[in-house]
């Protein structure tokens, strides 16, 4: 899942964005209204956690052009005061909730949570193919009731593969998604992630192709049909 991250309190920002990433989000961190106009532009987000008191252009403002330009992924609202005139010219610019400052990390992730819930009806809560099951809200992943351990970029990597439904995926794709743009690695670490989620599933059981490489393309979870 990502998420794009639009605040300007760089120290607020920069925790914020560090308890997500520990929750296996991949974030992207805007400083002000324009460059997270910029960002939606160019990345599609899961969710944007939208500061209202912004330079160049405020939550508020922001919002409404999301809305009016098509851009239906959630918002959540960051304000600084707990009033309700905020609450509803937030609401009524399109946003979807909002959290008031100072953040508590826990009632943070569990918007967050219900957010992607309400914008993905179609997504199942256990995510499973063949004999693998990942649940993505306590991070398990199992094969054969067998339980993989791995680490979060191959959750992250697994889970998008399951989510994608057999289209292939590029790795400049699965870079896209993954990584921070401004850490993003060369193709070569989607090649190091797919060894080892492999590895670790043949000993579980799977077969040696169950994430399927399609020459020139990329990578899909193979067909059980």
């Amino acid at each position: 899942m990502r998420i794009l991250l639009v605040e300007d309190d760089i120290p607020l920002a920069e925790t914020l964005a560090e308890a997500m990433t520990d929750q296996q989000y991949v974030v992207d961190l805007a400083e002000d209204g324009e460059q997270g106009w910029d960002f939606v532009k160019v990345f599609d987000y899961d969710l944007m956690l939208l500061d209202i008191m912004l330079p160049a252009i405020d939550g508020f403002a922001l919002c409404q052009r999301l809305r009016s330009h098509g851009y239906k992924m959630p918002v959540l609202m960051i304000t600084a005061r707990d009033t309700i005139s905020d609450k509803i010219t937030g609401l009524d610019a399109g946003a979807d909730d909002y959290i008031v400052k100072p953040i508590d990390l826990g009632e943070l992730f569990a918007r967050i949570r219900a957010l992607l819930r309400r914008g993905s009806n179609v997504m199942p809560p256990i995510l499973e193919w063949g004999g693998l099951r990942l649940n993505p809200s306590t991070f398990e992943v199992s094969y054969d009731h067998q339980f993989l351990r791995l680490t979060p970029k191959e959750f992250s990597l697994l889970e998008l593969l399951l989510r994608s439904n057999r289209r292939v995926l590029s790795r400049s794709v699965i870079l896209e998604n993954l990584w921070k743009t401004e850490s993003s690695p060369d193709e070569h670490a989607v090649k190091v992630h797919i060894r080892s989620l492999r590895q670790k599933l043949k000993t579980a059981g799977a077969d040696e192709d169950f994430i399927e490489t399609v020459y020139g393309i990329g990578y899909r979870l193979k067909s059980f049909a």
